[in-house]
């Protein structure tokens, strides 16, 4: 069981605000990145790496096209360098848009969306003593390997699996409740395939914690992270445009301007 305590939720938001800040001034670089997925996941993701994950545990990012965010949370374990960051989607670079197995820190090439819990039961399989955690985008759910695996994990026994879904109601560059309205309820769908499931405000550590070490013992377990795309930038916040988009100038200063001000009242509470 993690422990939830004010240091630790404090030393979580100062992640996170470094961690948004860092992806915003990559953001100048380069022409276009998956800037509003990559923040609707920053509390999931580096609750996982920081809090959750222990020695040799794995994880995959099945949702690759949000590589970005991994760099960044890599970079602060010290797993890669800053240079090597600094390089991302540059000229001659091996850092690019989707994660390649190879690059350190990296499990699996990801980024074609619905095989990152497949690679993930294979390692389980593998790896028996040890945690693997998979990230998914809600957008994954509509992929038929998807709920394959769902099916695959808790038959087979497999109960090392932490999967947890960014659920932030987009699907590229619309709304996932127009194009797959049957989609919900997910967690009645994963509970009758055989899952632990919990549900969490997936921008609050918190939360997030909490609901993990609620998780039952011999299932696979699925946490239904509720997030907001683009948060907490109130221009990005659900507009499909920014699925896959760089700020300008003006925007970026823009965003830097209220991160400052959103997590300084953050710490004020």
């Amino acid at each position: 069981m993690t422990k939830i305590t004010r240091s630790i939720i404090k030393k979580s938001d100062l992640r996170c605000h470094s961690h948004r800040k860092r992806i915003l001034d990559l953001s100048q670089k380069v022409g276009a990145l998956h800037i509003g997925g990559s923040f609707s996941s920053v509390e999931i993701v580096d609750t996982i790496y920081h809090l959750l994950m222990k020695k040799n545990d794995k994880f995959i990012l099945s949702k690759g096209h949000t590589a970005v965010l991994q760099y960044v949370i890599l970079v602060s374990k010290k797993i890669m360098s800053e240079k090597f960051l600094n390089s991302y989607c540059q000229k001659n670079s091996k850092l690019g848009v989707h994660p390649d197995y190879g690059t350190p820190g990296i499990e699996a090439s990801t980024g074609a969306l619905g095989h990152g819990l497949g690679i993930a039961s294979g390692l389980a399989i593998r790896e028996k003593k040890k945690n693997i955690f998979v990230v998914i985008s809600d957008g994954e759910l509509m992929e038929g390997t998807t709920w394959e695996y769902i099916l695959t994990i808790s038959s087979l026994n497999i109960f090392n699996i932490n999967l947890f879904i960014d659920y932030n109601g987009l699907q590229s560059s619309t709304f996932s409740k127009n194009t797959h309205p049957t989609l919900t309820p997910i967690n009645k769908k994963l509970k009758a395939f055989g899952w632990s499931v919990r549900s969490c405000n997936g921008h609050d550590v918190s939360d997030i914690l909490k609901n993990y070490n609620k998780k039952e013992v011999n299932k696979p377990f699925a946490l239904i992270c509720n997030t907001t795309k683009g948060f907490p930038i109130p221009y990005m916040m659900n507009v499909p445009l920014w699925h896959y988009r760089s700020p300008n100038k003006s925007e970026h200063k823009e965003a830097i301007n209220y991160l400052t001000k959103f997590y300084n009242k953050k710490n004020e509470k």
